[in-house]
């Protein structure tokens, strides 16, 4: 037995465990539920860290309704975004892909030269002929041009914004840009989308108060409309990200300070829903999902959330910026007050819906793999071993097996310089630092501060062997490499009308 495999039996097997509260004994499921094809609702926040839900140690705000799901279901302790920026993340949790597969990076905006290839499969697309009716209420972020919007991706509605709610002509105090020549004052207004066309406009800090209200009535609504048939609906909320928007029935109200009261509002959108699927009578036939695009956006200060005690942010390739609360409820399928370790990300929620739901993958290849046995309580269940951590347009700058992390050398944005964190809505500067080759421990090393290389050098050669085979298939701009398996974006003219 080599080095390596003595090491992963050495784990401590509460990570290695699925359930650490209950029973160990899994539930029975079918397939398919007896009622049909079940209904499936992923609520994403943005820019909401590991450690923003009261149920993840967050506060002194109250989120009860999250709590309530975590409650109900299974809570996951690794889980992670395929990157730690907007538009990378969202095509990830869509497609299945690690983003530089398929060709995305970054945020993309208006004027964006690419999007998401029509090529490309969603969750919609894949559900469809399963006879799903799909919505997508919130921020897209795929691409603001046709025919790179939700309905030309398989979602059948869409209310939202089509990328960021800080992507607008207006400063951080809420007066339109002084400094014209700024390239932020050059945004267009902000446009409010019912399926294809604008029906409003997003111009103020006022305007942005009634996001999370307008989202969730609209997902209310869906909810309603569709009770009778099987439905996917992705809530896509703009919060936490800035510009932080409250209505006025929690502005003040929490106690502690903006965030807090955006935190309690979400929370209470989540409540909403829940409340819709019970009223509706498909609260047993329906898998809730909650997550977050990435970690908190630390340069925004008390505008900002909280990692939970991991390194650094979002915007970089340590695990405050990846690694982000997730959530899973379904009454009588998914044990109530569980929780995984195991290593899961955004990547699998495609495949594992397409197994629930009996559905067909993606005819493209995929790198998320399916949790099913996660959910549904198998013992010893770990399907996923390994995960590359990407940044930039495509620089591999980490990878983690099982409990083991291996970082690359690189250029890293950092929060930790003077100046870099903000206060009240206002950006700080960001730092930049060296990052040298270091291994880590994660398990007992949640900060990543213990560089523990040079006693295992053996599991450095073998990370860097596995991370050499997907610079080959993916790419890394680090090492100058050209993936054999990449997949292009879709290239979009910035300057055709809609």
């Amino acid at each position: 037995m080599n080095r390596l495999a003595i090491l992963k039996k050495m784990i401590p097997v509460c990570f290695l465990s699925v359930v650490l509260m209950g029973n160990h004994e899994p539930l029975k499921t079918d397939r398919e539920p007896k009622q049909g094809s079940p209904n499936i609702v992923i609520i994403f926040m943005d820019d909401m860290g590991y450690g923003d839900p009261e149920c993840y140690g967050g506060g002194p705000y109250h989120t009860p309704n999250i709590n309530a799901l975590a409650a109900e279901g299974l809570r996951f302790t690794n889980f992670y975004a395929a990157q730690a920026v907007c538009t990378a993340s969202r095509s990830a949790l869509l497609t299945g892909c690690y983003p530089t597969r398929i060709g995305l990076s970054g945020a993309i905006d208006h004027s964006s030269k690419i999007a998401l290839n029509p090529d490309e499969q969603t969750i919609a697309e894949i559900l469809k002929p399963r006879g799903y009716r799909s919505a997508i209420i919130g921020k897209w972020h795929l691409g603001s041009r046709l025919p790179h919007m939700p309905l030309q991706q398989g979602f059948d509605e869409f209310f939202g914004l089509p990328y960021s709610n800080d992507m607008w002509p207006v400063d951080y105090d809420g007066q339109p840009w002084k400094d014209t020549s700024f390239w932020r004052s050059k945004y267009p207004q902000l446009p409010l989308y019912e399926g294809e066309k604008v029906v409003k406009l997003i111009k103020t800090l006022q305007d942005q108060d009634q996001l999370t209200t307008s989202y969730t009535e609209r997902a209310v609504r869906f909810i309603h409309e569709n009770k009778n048939r099987p439905f996917f609906l992705y809530l896509a909320h703009s919060m936490v990200h800035v510009p932080l928007g409250v209505s006025a029935k929690f502005r003040g109200k929490s106690g502690a300070g903006m965030f807090g009261d955006v935190m309690e509002e979400v929370d209470w959108s989540v409540g909403e829903v829940m409340k819709a699927l019970k009223e509706n009578g498909v609260d047993d036939n329906t898998l809730v999902i909650f997550s977050s695009d990435n970690g908190p956006w630390l340069t925004f200060g008390n505008h900002a959330g909280n990692t939970g005690g991991l390194r650094e942010g979002k915007g970089t390739a340590w695990d405050g910026g990846l690694k982000v609360p997730c959530i899973m409820r379904w009454p009588g399928k998914i044990k109530a007050g569980t929780i995984a370790n195991p290593l899961t990300t955004t990547m699998d929620v495609l495949p594992t819906l397409a197994s629930i739901c009996q559905a067909d993958l993606p005819v493209k290849k995929i790198d998320g793999v399916n949790i099913s046995s996660i959910l549904f309580g198998k013992p010893d269940a770990d399907p996923r071993e390994n995960f590359v951590y990407y940044y930039d347009k495509n620089n591999l700058k980490a990878i983690r097996n099982n409990a083991w992390k291996l970082v690359f050398p690189c250029i890293s944005q950092t929060y930790g310089k003077p100046g870099a964190i903000g206060h009240d809505g206002y950006p700080g500067k960001y730092g930049s630092d060296s990052v040298h080759l270091a291994l880590y421990h994660l398990t007992i090393d949640p900060g990543e501060d213990r560089d523990v290389k040079d006693q295992y050098p053996e599991i450095v050669a073998q990370l860097t062997a596995i991370a050499d085979q997907y610079r080959k298939t993916i790419g890394d701009g680090l090492t100058h490499q050209v993936g054999t398996e990449v997949r292009p974006a879709a290239v979009v003219d910035p300057q055709k009308d809609k």
